[in-house]
């Protein structure tokens, strides 16, 4: 049961970093500062998330 629990963490883990990339690289490549700073918003959590500081 614990080798399950492992697997599906690191898969959630593999998730949330994969989602965090693409919103980071979208965030590179937009040029209106309001949707930068939404998206600056909407990727806190995703880090957090992603560095175990939920």
């Amino acid at each position: 049961m614990e080798f399950v629990n492992s697997i599906i963490n690191w898969i959630y883990y593999g998730i949330v970093g994969f989602t965090a990339i693409i919103m980071i690289y979208n965030l590179i490549k937009e040029k209106s500062w309001e949707k930068e700073v939404l998206y600056i918003l909407v990727i806190i959590p995703f880090l957090l998330r992603l560095f175990g500081l939920k």
